[in-house]
């Protein structure tokens, strides 16, 4: 309900009754804008009294309450009984134009009297105070009938939405956005997407980042309006205090520029210390307008909600506390941090450029250029030879019905890539997150070891963003975790609901060492790719029986054994450890056809052997094919550089003969001593900005 109120200060009463607010809205046949409950008519009666008549001037719209029926006013009924259930209900549609403008008057019967014995009359002053803010999530503030008091999700939800205010508009800043208390814009000739420079840069020319003038601080904020209607002498005799709780006011930073336009007029009004602000209503203008940023995601101890409230507070004499007239309260929940799937259409691929990788970054080059995709090469100076960018960061964005921004998120590994995302990535419309292992950062911290689904359905309960993927030591006891401070804040964000995966087998750790997702035109729009040691095993098994047990592996590799199909297959102690790899995916692979809700035949098994024993882990014997980089239907793969028949790799064959009928093109990258010699692949030395979802995060249920 708008936000009117009975201002008994303000009512001249001839004869006292006793006044109370009720949101009566329930009782009434169409939601009015301002509504008053008079209470305790028969204790302000005069002796004897036992009945009464109610009137009022055409301005006020008047119900009688009597035995759970709500009348409206007049009807047949011209005496209405003084018992204690007895409520009159005032109500009017329009703020008043002059202090006691409207009026209601009160005529006190005997039990047959006909006569009045005794007559009360209020003199009554409507105003409006209305905090409003986009409860219909339409993108702009409007008045609605929706309850701004509460949050709700799915398509027929409502309630506000922030965005964390984690970019820098101003590249000049120290700071991210939501780190001071000043409005920033870049206002020159920048760009709104674009990064400090990194050389060398591709970029098509129509590419949409490189667009001039980007949007100011304020663009990343959510409105508040303030209405006030109304006699403007109420409220010089009035006090409007626009506060948050305690609880709160870390969360979030509210600006006020009052009537100015320019930037520098914004003030910091709330949050933080401030817990309230003064407003002083304009003579002019009965909107003021508040601009509100999120300082923090969802996390452990914070659901992401955050509650503004605006009292109308009664001046009173000289050393008396003020009085609470009435409260308006609007909700906002902060938007989540959301990831990209493989299958999402790319945006942006990221490589780094380190010592002996140069053939490497330019098949990525050429591979997104296939892709119509503009790539980012991170230099040396930037890198300090940390060629692990998948590590390092994770691209994801926050979204609000008025605007969408990409968020990289930085992992706590902090190597030689760790000033990398402030210093190149953090700008304009460009934001930022970052959670840190207070305990100590493992492996499993590393954002290889983060991967998200695309959309699924499981047994009825829909996942339209997917569900990220984590990797653990789970099911065994002890091991390596994800750091809690990143776990739980992926667990927060909601949206997303983790899945946890055992990749403790592995040396490194990292789920994307054997699992992928690509793009396919049917069934649940992909598949998932899962490494396997017995689909290798049995497509070598098929070559030695055709009678090419002596094609050997690593071909045209300088100084690399170069083992025989026969003499893979009959290394007893490689397959007994495979073995044991395949349970271990197996674990992972019945976890994911149930937390994902995927049959057989959403599943493709890629070859793959590795090595190593339990003790130290597992790592890939040849290139790991499922750590590969997905750009639309266009796939880097790692070389396997498999046993050649018929002079083509047997392995790469295989792969094209799963993938290529779903309309995918296999391209494969020797990554064999700039990445696989050293732990790692395509995935891992490659990172993607990807397109956002179309599906709206507030229309899902968690």
């Amino acid at each position: 309900m708008s936000a009117g109120q009975d201002l008994c200060s303000l009512a001249h009463r001839l004869w006292p009754l006793a006044l109370g607010w009720s949101d009566a809205s329930c009782s009434l046949p169409n939601r009015c804008s301002f509504a008053w409950l008079l209470r305790g008519c028969n204790r302000s009666a005069p002796k004897d009294a036992v009945a009464f008549h109610v009137q009022g001037t055409p301005g006020v719209k008047l119900y009688v309450v009597h035995e759970t029926q709500s009348v409206k006013l007049p009807s047949s009924v011209c005496r209405w009984p003084l018992a204690a259930g007895t409520e009159v209900l005032l109500a009017m549609d329009a703020p008043s134009k002059d202090v006691g403008d409207e009026k209601v008057r009160i005529s006190y019967f005997r039990e047959a009297g006909g006569v009045p014995v005794g007559r009360a009359m209020l003199y009554l002053t409507c105003v409006e105070v209305s905090l409003d803010t986009d409860v219909s999530r339409s993108g702009a503030v409007s008045r609605t009938l929706l309850d701004k008091a509460t949050w709700t999700w799915g398509p027929d939800g409502h309630g506000a939405i922030l965005l964390v205010n984690c970019d820098r508009d101003d590249p000049k800043a120290e700071t991210l956005d939501n780190q001071d208390t000043a409005i920033r814009s870049y206002a020159g000739t920048g760009t709104s997407h674009t990064r400090n420079p990194l050389s060398p840069m591709f970029f098509p020319p129509d590419f949409p980042f490189l667009q001039p003038f980007p949007p100011p601080d304020l663009k990343d904020m959510s409105q508040m309006v303030l209405r006030t209607r109304g006699p403007r002498t109420i409220f010089a005799g009035h006090r409007l205090l626009l506060h948050v709780d305690f609880s709160d006011a870390d969360k979030v930073g509210v600006f006020y520029g009052g009537n100015n336009i320019a930037l520098e007029e914004y003030k910091h009004v709330l949050g933080g210390s401030k817990l309230a602000y003064t407003v002083k209503p304009s003579r002019h203008q009965e909107e003021s307008i508040f601009y509100v940023e999120g300082l923090a995601f969802p996390n452990v101890g914070f659901s992401g909600l955050v509650a503004f409230h605006v009292t109308f507070l009664e001046s009173p004499e000289k050393g008396l506390l003020e009085t609470p007239i009435f409260t308006d309260t609007v909700v906002f929940r902060v938007a989540p941090w959301i990831m990209t799937p493989n299958t999402a259409a790319p945006l942006e691929v990221f490589v780094c450029s380190v010592d002996n990788n140069e053939d490497f970054v330019a098949a990525v080059g050429a591979m997104a250029e296939k892709a119509k995709c503009p790539l980012t090469v991170c230099p040396l100076l930037e890198n300090r030879q940390d060629r692990w960018i998948q590590d390092e960061v994770e691209f994801g964005y926050v979204q609000a019905p008025h605007k969408t921004f990409p968020v990289v998120f930085d992992s706590p590994r902090d190597r030689g890539l760790k000033d990398f995302p402030v210093k190149s990535i953090l700008g304009p419309d460009f934001g930022y997150v970052a959670r840190q292992a207070p305990e100590g950062a493992s492996s499993l911290d590393s954002f290889g070891n983060l991967e998200v689904s695309p959309p699924v359905t499981v047994q009825g309960k829909e996942y339209p963003l997917g569900r990220i993927l984590i990797g653990s030591s789970f099911p065994r006891f002890g091991g390596r975790r994800m750091a809690k401070a990143v776990k739980d804040f992926l667990v927060a964000q909601q949206v997303q609901a983790p899945v946890e995966l055992f990749s403790d087998w592995l040396h490194v750790g990292h789920v994307d060492e054997f699992l992928s997702f690509v793009p396919a035109p049917d069934r649940k729009g992909f598949r998932l790719l899962l490494a396997s040691p017995s689909a290798c095993y049995q497509l070598l098994k098929e070559k030695q029986e055709e009678g090419f047990g002596e094609a050997v592996m690593f071909e045209g590799l300088k100084e690399v054994p170069k083992p025989t199909i026969n003499e893979i297959l009959a290394n007893e102690g490689l397959r007994k450890f495979n073995n044991y790899v395949q349970s271990c995916i197996n674990w992972n692979r019945d976890i994911l056809k149930r937390a994902l809700g995927l049959a057989e035949s959403d599943i493709l098994d890629i070859p793959q052997l590795f090595r190593g024993d339990v003790a130290i882990g597992a790592e890939a014997f040849f290139p790991d094919m499922v750590n590969m980089l997905v750009l639309g239907r266009h796939l880097g793969i790692p070389k396997p550089f498999g046993p050649l028949v018929g002079g083509q790799c047997c392995l790469e064959e295989r792969v094209r003969a799963l993938l290529e009928p779903l309309g995918l093109t296999c391209t494969f990258i020797d990554d064999y001593f700039s990445y696989h010699i050293l732990s790692g692949e395509v995935h891992c030395g490659t990172n993607v900005r990807r397109k956002p979802f179309a599906f709206k995060w507030w229309h899902m249920v968690p």
